[in-house]
């Protein structure tokens, strides 16, 4: 079965981050509104860019949902 984008995400957790992407792991873990069940694109994207304050820009989410495709071709 196919991981929602929250659970990847969380795989990216780093209490010591190296990228980006790792720190924005962290933030969405402590944001409780974070669509967890989501795997589409555009509602995630839709609510960062309302809800996101933590992700200094998309481009964050862009790499992120990138490596989360390529986790899924595995």
């Amino acid at each position: 079965m196919r991981k929602t984008f929250y659970q990847f995400l969380m795989t990216q957790r780093n209490p010591e981050p190296n990228d980006e992407v790792e720190e924005f792991a962290n933030q969405a873990f402590f944001d409780q509104s974070f669509p967890k069940q989501d795997r589409d694109f555009e509602e995630i994207s839709k609510y960062l860019e309302l809800n996101g304050s933590y992700l200094q820009n998309m481009t964050i989410f862009d790499q992120a949902w990138q490596r989360y495709l390529e986790s899924e071709q595995d």
